[in-house]
């Protein structure tokens, strides 16, 4: 079996020698990058896995790295920072981050997260389903899934993956109640923990670019579901 490939992206050398001689141990294959403009390169001829992406690089933030990775790839993210406060690591998820680990970390929870996401990706807790070919239609928003484009009005709406990835959720499941956990679970693949207020953040960016806040409901007390009487 081939072992799975992580590319870490970390400019502070310590740390970075630090990941790759534990995950070698462990069983993965690693290269570092000390720059993002390194980290792109090595993206493109390393074809990782997984990133191992440090937020405060000397040439780029991380943000825009992962930003710009999950726009053109399925590769899972993991932020390193030592940025703890919760809006810090919601502005991380809302840029396509699958998970958050706050500097000082202990190198066998690094591995635990890592070991998690890479079982959620090969044995996931629902069926993939094949995307949509015929366009779906509520209301004046049209979503074509096999291009992941939602226009409103026939003008495109830029969502970012994990909106995308939350409106199909609650459209595919129409008129069922989800808690804010459940769609943690859903939408970012594996057990998160920490504050749910991403999802209500996510959520309210969603009502407000498609102007849907009579589509997605809340639930008073439990959480959020798509109306399935809308046309």
């Amino acid at each position: 079996m081939d072992k799975v490939k992580i590319l870490i992206i970390e400019d502070e050398e310590a740390i970075a020698d630090l990941l790759a001689y534990g995950l070698n141990k462990e069983g993965f294959l690693t290269t570092i990058s000390h720059t993002g403009a390194d980290g792109l390169r090595a993206i493109e001829h390393f074809q990782p896995d997984m990133l191992l992406l440090d937020w405060m690089l000397p040439d780029v933030s991380g943000l825009d790295i992962c930003k710009k990775v999950t726009e053109t790839r399925n590769i899972p993210i993991i932020m390193l920072t030592a940025k703890s406060d919760i809006t810090d690591k919601i502005v991380g998820l809302e840029f396509g981050a699958d998970d958050y680990i706050t500097k000082p970390f202990d190198l066998r929870e690094v591995i635990a997260r890592i070991r998690t996401i890479l079982r959620r990706m090969t044995h996931p807790h629902k069926p993939a389903e094949e995307p949509a070919n015929e366009p779906i239609r509520f209301k004046n928003i049209e979503i074509t899934e096999s291009e992941r484009l939602v226009r409103k009005n026939n003008e495109i709406v830029d969502l970012t993956p994990k909106e995308f990835e939350l409106l199909m959720t609650l459209y595919r499941h129409r008129g069922k109640i989800f808690t804010r956990t459940e769609l943690l679970d859903f939408v970012w693949g594996y057990e998160y923990v920490g504050d749910t207020r991403t999802v209500d953040i996510h959520i309210q960016r969603l009502r407000k670019k498609l102007e849907a806040g009579d589509v997605i409901v809340t639930v008073f007390g439990v959480g959020y579901k798509f109306d399935k009487q809308v046309d």
